[in-house]
């Protein structure tokens, strides 16, 4: 009897203990004050004078970005070590440190006068949501791990690395800052020789999430809070050759011309055409043109041009490229000219979040009433690799008219400190979340 006295009270004790923690964290939110201040401070490193970002990757101005990351972080008690690849990672112990760790963070490398807010608020939200968790007292079963990690923008380099996607010549990739990948992740603190070694494998992480701005106008146009991010969209390039004849511009009738860049011209407005008749959220792009020989008083009997497609879905992909492939040659027989289409290298395959994380992201959301919707990401994120490894999520915040990658990309403090709080909210109950693959 007084076992069964002693048992029922020791269960009222834990009931009673995870209700004051429920309570605890369901009011919790992030510093908004002290987020902003942190992502103008981040800014100042690589500040240019038309007001952009020269803080690409493994350049003097990431070297001082990134100390003075880390003397925050070891401020605050964190271990933080930078792996060979180069990503400076920072570790909050759990309760249960034989438990993997829940993963977060991003990238602070800039494309070349580029904006403050892609990347860098997926990194300082990420250590805004960790001090928060701090100054409260709070310790989560799992382990966290904030990653910063290395150039995103160049080749998506540190992330790659940890999904073990990368061969040996990647190292030799000449980046923005001038350095091979070699060169540049030795100046921060890698180890080329040992970039193979540091990939992990799915039980070596609970999960993974990022925050980051949409770099589109979806959010922004619609008055919503918060994406939630279904997937990276793969994307597939090409570069496009079509032949006609060279002639003297003076002395061919209209009739009588194999006009490469008329060719060319139709071929453009078939791609959006095509793309568009088409349902989803689908994009297709030519991007570069260039015709042969480029005289005023000559037809081009050459153009070399370029296609991208990009969708959540590789056989859509294909699909797609299929259609605007038999569009071009009715093109081709109609012009008197030949297409030829010679992939490029430059592709990367979707990658689709986990549902169990879009669902608890959703809900979260709900609780903190922020509006949200569920989309596709036309840009590619260090999430994309991850996710080949980990059940991985992403939240997006909106970013003000879409723009991205130039100085006047913009997201209001008050949409960042609701990512933050999302992204806290989110990892508390990842915490208490098991994954059954």
């Amino acid at each position: 009897m007084k076992l069964r006295n002693f048992l029922r009270a020791l269960g009222l004790i834990i009931f009673l203990s995870h209700q004051s923690i429920y309570a605890q964290t369901k009011n919790l939110r992030v510093n908004s004050d002290r987020l902003d201040a942190q992502l103008k401070k981040l800014s100042t490193y690589g500040m240019n004078a038309q007001g952009g970002n020269d803080r690409v990757a493994f350049s003097d101005h990431e070297i001082n970005a990134r100390a003075f990351l880390t003397s925050y972080l070891e401020a605050l008690g964190l271990e933080v070590h930078t792996d060979a690849a180069a990503n400076l990672i920072a570790t909050k112990r759990g309760k249960n440190n034989k438990l993997s760790p829940i993963a977060f963070g991003s990238h602070i490398d800039a494309v070349p006068n580029g904006g403050h807010y892609d990347g860098d608020v997926g990194v300082v939200g990420a250590l805004e949501v960790l001090e928060t968790l701090i100054e409260n007292n709070i310790q989560t079963d799992h382990p966290l791990e904030l990653i910063i990690f290395s150039n995103e923008e160049g080749a998506i380099f540190g992330s790659r690395a940890l999904a073990g996607k990368l061969d040996s010549t990647a190292l030799e990739v000449i980046t923005a800052s001038g350095y091979t990948n070699a060169e540049g992740i030795t100046r921060l603190g890698g180890d080329p020789d040992k970039v193979m070694e540091i990939k992990r494998n799915p039980e070596d992480l609970h999960a993974f999430l990022e925050l980051h701005i949409e770099q589109g106008n979806v959010l922004h146009k619609s008055n919503l809070d918060i994406g939630v991010v279904e997937g990276i969209v793969g994307l597939k390039w090409w570069d496009v050759e079509i032949t006609g004849l060279t002639n003297h511009a003076g002395t061919t009738p209209m009739n009588d011309r194999k006009d490469a860049l008329l060719a060319a011209a139709q071929f453009i407005l078939a791609v959006n055409d095509q793309i568009k008749k088409n349902e989803g959220a689908q994009v297709g792009t030519v991007g570069r043109i260039e015709a042969f020989p480029g005289a005023p008083n000559v037809i081009p009997g050459k153009v070399i041009t370029s296609l991208e497609i990009r969708d959540l879905n590789a056989d859509k992909i294909a699909f797609l490229f299929n259609q605007i492939e038999a569009r071009a040659h009715e093109i081709g027989k109609s012009t008197q000219t030949t297409f030829e289409f010679k992939p490029i290298n430059a592709t990367a395959e979707p990658a689709l979040t986990d549902q169990r994380i879009q669902d608890l992201i959703r809900k979260n959301a709900s609780n903190l009433n922020y509006s949200f919707r569920t989309m596709p990401s036309g840009a590619g994120h260090d999430a994309q690799d991850m996710a080949m490894i980990t059940p991985t999520g992403m939240i997006f915040v909106p970013s003000v008219d879409g723009i991205s990658h130039a100085p006047d990309e913009y997201s209001t403090p008050a949409a960042i400190a609701k990512g933050a709080n999302l992204l806290l909210h989110s990892i508390l109950e990842l915490d208490k979340t098991k994954f059954i693959n």
